[in-house]
């Protein structure tokens, strides 16, 4: 009997899955199989709850696969080691998995690769399985990759998808396939309260529906921080239990405003991930650097932690800020505006920022995150690296009559719109009856701490 073994990673699902396709036409039957790497807890990057979202997952995953008469195997260990073991204890002479794009992936792959042909086994790494264009596909002439989004999005989006592939009728498991327990739910007293459920099931219902309510009003509403009229996916996509491949065939099928701006957003995607692929280093180090003298934890230690709790005093970066904590997700343009008043503003580090949105987001993706950081910081990819979001001027143009704000800061639940905005401009009484901080900083000393830095390249 043939073998082949599929290495699930971030691709949590069963539809539309090029990896688990390969391995069910060459093979006779095949392994489904995760492994838990201790590596990413080391590297900091198992937060609680994205750790809890995994779990439902991976529940969801081998519900989906026993229905087909299968399981998913779950081992802990070395990926290398464990998909040698259970390839050894099967038979299997092939290792089917996903392309990834960070310098950790790009090790992972590069390890099980030369330990399965010390063994006399291949790996297969299969693309646009995470992607819709694989990073390295599209390149500038003078370039390995694109650097600015405008003409990355301009061929991307003249590359045709690969088909669709539907979910398989049977996915038939060797009984010598053998492994753990699935992990139970660790939901609790460290993960966001709102937190919502994971699994493929959940992103389909979830596709569905966002696909009758808000697609089609997607370009005008998406930017509308109250309506939340996102189609609050991206978790899905982080953990694969979407196809970015997928939404983008059916968005097309759609058609219309709302459906192209929402491909766009998926365009965005890939256009960070073959930046990173690029330039693994803009994980953690100035894509373009300015030779900025950032705040640190030692300089800013006050400042910082008021920003990471929601009291600096500006509500709509505070409602944004407590959105996080209490949903482990935050809206797309809250995510700009309160990165803007973190770097541009208070002028602390873009990594400081980075990390507090990495251990809350659910969807906290390497790549998404560190460079749409970087992008606000001015060392990024942006052709305007001095661009500044006023938070007052936010607040007006996204949250106008002040629903956003009132939702997340409830000591403000009982003022309208102007005075929501900026409290600190009420008269004395009604000011001082309000359990609500005085801003941490002004904007304009804000600013002209950050230009100056800038422009000197000292530390403020």
């Amino acid at each position: 009997m043939r073998v082949s073994v599929v290495l699930f990673t971030a691709d949590l699902r069963l539809h539309d899955h090029p990896p688990l396709r390969a391995a069910l036409e060459s093979s006779d039957a095949v392994v489904p199989l995760f492994v838990r790497d201790p590596a990413v807890e080391t590297a900091g990057f198992a937060a609680p709850n994205r750790c809890a979202f995994l779990d439902d997952c991976l529940a969801d995953l081998d519900t989906a696969l026993r229905e087909r008469g299968g399981r998913l195997v779950v081992r802990s260990g070395d990926p290398a080691w464990e998909v040698c073991r259970v390839a050894a204890g099967t038979g299997a002479v092939e290792v089917h998995m996903a392309a990834e794009c960070s310098a950790f992936a790009a090790r992972r792959e590069e390890r099980l690769r030369t330990a399965l042909e010390r063994d006399g086994r291949r790996l297969s790494v299969h693309d646009t399985v995470t992607t819709v264009v694989p990073p390295g596909l599209l390149t500038p002439a003078a370039s390995d990759h694109f650097a600015v989004f405008t003409p990355y999005h301009r061929h991307w989006a003249q590359v045709p998808p690969r088909p669709v592939y539907g979910a398989p009728r049977t996915v038939p498991v060797p009984g010598t396939a053998r492994g753990e327990r699935l992990p139970a739910g660790r939901r609790g007293a460290a993960t966001s309260p709102g937190l919502p459920p994971g699994g493929e099931s959940r992103a389909r219902a979830e596709v569905t529906a966002y696909w009758r309510r808000g697609l089609d009003s997607y370009d005008t509403t998406r930017d509308d921080l109250a309506a939340d009229a996102t189609s609050r996916l991206s978790a899905h996509l982080h953990f694969g239990t979407l196809s970015p491949v997928e939404l983008v065939h059916r968005a097309r099928r759609r058609g219309g405003a709302g459906a192209e701006a929402f491909v766009r957003q998926l365009a965005w995607r890939d256009f960070h991930r073959q930046v990173l692929a690029a330039r693994p280093h803009a994980a953690h180090a100035d894509y373009r650097t300015k030779g900025d003298h950032w705040r640190s934890e030692d300089t800013a230690s006050a400042d910082i932690d008021a920003w990471r709790e929601g009291r600096t005093g500006y509500p709509v970066v505070d409602a944004a800020m407590r959105q996080l904590r209490h949903e482990g997700w935050m809206h797309n343009r809250a995510r700009l505006l309160t990165a803007s008043f973190l770097t541009k503003t208070l002028y602390v580090d873009w990594r400081i920022g980075a990390a507090h949105f990495l251990y809350w987001l659910v969807d906290g993706d390497l790549a998404n995150n560190q460079l749409n950081w970087q992008w606000m910081a001015g060392t990024g990819n942006d052709t305007r690296p001095n661009r500044v979001l006023n938070p007052l001027a936010q607040a007006r143009k996204y949250d106008p009559r002040g629903d956003y704000v009132r939702r997340w800061v409830p000591e403000l639940a009982g003022l309208r719109a102007p005075s929501v905005h900026a409290p600190w401009r009420l008269p004395g009484e009604e000011r001082a009856a309000l359990d609500y901080p005085d801003p941490i900083v002004s904007l304009s000393d804000g600013l002209d701490r950050f230009r100056h830095a800038r422009g000197r390249g000292t530390r403020p």
